[in-house]
């Protein structure tokens, strides 16, 4: 029957209403059982996703047991004392055999993991590649150290899911660059660690794999996107991560959790071999970068990955070597620095921790120079904000269709997904009373068209300019700065993205920055934050109020920074930083 002959048919039957009625509640009924079978595919594809995790710890959990029954004395506790400096030297001269430090640090993981979930995925090949090491003739400068590997960066075998359904059975044909750079130099990819949904996120929750919590305070997060890095590291079941950072991912789980971490600059490390769910953005830089427990360790890995190999992989990476001179230099430092950025009040933590490092410098024979990051509210507003969601948020709405969006994300994706009109209209009654939630609503309408992409862009180009000139007008060779801490309680980092201008400025200007943990918040710390107000007496000032209470004993941290290209500098200067604040922790 033709479709003309079948419309003939049922033409005299659509003004009947009981026949509309039923077409009605039939087409009701249809588009519900289609959301439930489609809600019911994304349920089954998460559960295979868990028991895959489930099997792949059990199988893990199988090889340590394995290994322990044949070395029935070995020295774990021995082993995870060490630190990475003094591991490598070990394995590298015969005293550690590559086994006994690799088991050593699953048995470790799997125990840090039941405690806190930041495990999603072991990476089994490592048994295999411990054979091939034996075979290699060169040891190279990561020989043996088993390695943890954020979750969206592809090693072969393994899903990349990057916390959303979307990705998930996508199972990786290759090794990323950066995981066959740490190969050919002999460390070992052992597991991959937790992240929060999208990424574009700073707590570490997804509806596939779970919350993270912080291992030193599980009422905590780790931070994010690189919180089960974090979290895994912190817990003593890692020694060296791999994270990545657009806005603060490396920096601020490293804060949180007590770490160091670094963020280079943006195309000092290869990214191929990533996934994301804003492929193409190109206002603000994010990079990958190591996570450790001490300065020492982001320079030996940095000086790993900055090789031939690297180079040869890929080609759009410049062949620029780690320049151990610069590192290891004891030539006193000009050094900028600033308490508050004045778009979000540090917290009192905060604010002392920069104090208190800045007289430690000065007191070792470093010239402290007072400086001001100009125009931080347009930086955070109209660079990073409508930068980042340039499309107006339109691809992270795209990539979550179809998927179950995680409480943590609620509040961000609610915003996001309003439409362009809504949001402009929310920002001109909000402006009077709200400014600041105000210019955020606007700037997530995005750019509009390509020729304001195009000047986006330029304006980015523009205040990086401004800012180096001040920098050089100043001659400062770094910049000492707070970092976002303490640990949030769970559920404020989805409520609080703009929180992250301590951060986030460094990837617009596309510097590098580390984070280095330099005390603990006091008792005298979280009295004064009763009084904390904030600049713009809003909802986000209360809300950060909220979110780092009740953090006595936590760790507190600063950043440096140096100037694009000078990694070996800032790491330097993170070395400085953390000599001389070793011996003055507080604890109470």
């Amino acid at each position: 029957m033709t479709q003309e002959r079948l419309w003939q048919l049922l033409e005299p039957l659509w003004g009947d209403p009981r026949v509309l009625s039923a077409l009605l509640c039939g087409s009701a009924a249809g588009g519900a059982l289609l959301r439930w079978l489609g809600r019911r595919k994304i349920q089954q594809k998460m559960e295979e996703a868990r028991r895959t995790r489930d099997l792949a710890l059990e199988r893990m959990e199988k090889a340590v047991r394995r290994f322990k029954q044949e070395n029935p004395g070995i020295q774990t506790a021995h082993v995870l004392s060490l630190t990475m400096v003094e591991l490598a030297e070990k394995l590298k001269e015969g005293s550690l055999s590559p086994e006994s430090v690799l088991y050593s640090h699953m048995s470790k993981a799997l125990e840090v993991t039941r405690e806190v979930n930041c495990v999603t995925d072991f990476i089994h090949g490592c048994e295999d590649q411990l054979q091939e090491l034996k075979q290699q003739k060169e040891k190279g400068l990561l020989y043996g150290i088993p390695i943890s590997i954020k979750d969206h960066i592809n090693c072969k075998g393994h899903i990349s899911s990057g916390g959303m359904v979307k990705f998930l059975g996508q199972v990786k044909e290759e090794d990323s660059v950066i995981v066959q750079v740490l190969k050919s130099q002999g460390a070992i990819p052992f597991v991959k660690t937790n992240i929060p949904q999208t990424m574009i996120n700073y707590d570490c929750s997804n509806p596939i794999f779970g919350q993270t919590l912080n291992p030193l305070n599980p009422q905590k997060s780790p931070g994010g996107s690189s919180g089960g890095e974090g979290a895994l590291i912190a817990g003593g079941g890692s020694i060296l991560g791999i994270g990545s950072d657009v806005a603060g991912s490396i920096r601020l789980p490293s804060s949180f959790c007590g770490l160091c971490g670094l963020k280079p600059t943006g195309n000092r490390i290869s990214k191929l071999g990533c996934v994301s769910p804003i492929v193409g953005m190109q206002s603000v830089t994010a990079t990958l970068g190591p996570m450790a427990r001490d300065v020492d360790s982001l320079a030996l890995c940095m000086k790993a990955l900055l090789c031939q190999e690297m180079f040869q992989l890929d080609p759009t990476v410049p062949p620029i070597p780690f320049n151990e001179e610069v590192y290891t230099s004891s030539k006193p430092l000009r050094i900028g620095y600033y308490e508050g950025d004045g778009y979000f009040q540090p917290s009192p933590s905060m604010k002392r921790a920069v104090q208190q490092t800045r007289k430690l410098l000065q007191d070792a024979g470093h010239t402290l120079v007072p400086f001001a990051p100009p125009k931080i509210d347009y930086m955070v507003d109209e660079l990073f904000t409508r930068g980042l969601f340039s499309d107006g948020a339109a691809h992270l709405v795209d990539f979550l269709k179809g998927d179950i969006v995680d409480p943590n994300m609620k509040s961000q994706f609610n915003t996001y997904r309003l439409p362009a009109l809504v949001k402009k209209t929310l920002a001109i009654i909000l402006k009077p009373i709200y400014p600041r939630i105000a210019r955020d609503l606007s700037a997530l309408c995005g750019v509009g068209s390509a020729k304001n992409l195009w000047d986006q862009h330029g304006a980015v180009a523009v205040y990086r300019t401004e800012f180096i000139a001040k920098w050089r007008k100043l001659r400062l060779d770094v910049i000492l700065c707070p970092m976002l801490g303490p640990a949030f309680n769970h559920g404020y980092a989805g409520k609080l993205l703009a929180a992250t201008s301590y951060t986030n400025l460094y990837n617009v200007l596309n510097f590098p920055a580390g984070v280095v943990p330099v005390s603990t918040v006091t008792a005298a710390d979280e009295e004064e934050l009763k009084h904390y107000r904030g600049h713009y007496r809003d909802p986000w000032d209360k809300r950060l109020k909220e979110a780092v209470a009740g953090a006595v004993g936590l760790p507190v941290a600063v950043q440096c920074v140096a100037l694009p290209w000078q990694d070996e500098l800032c790491l330097r200067f993170m070395k400085e930083v953390e000599t001389l604040a070793r011996g003055t922790k507080r604890t109470v």
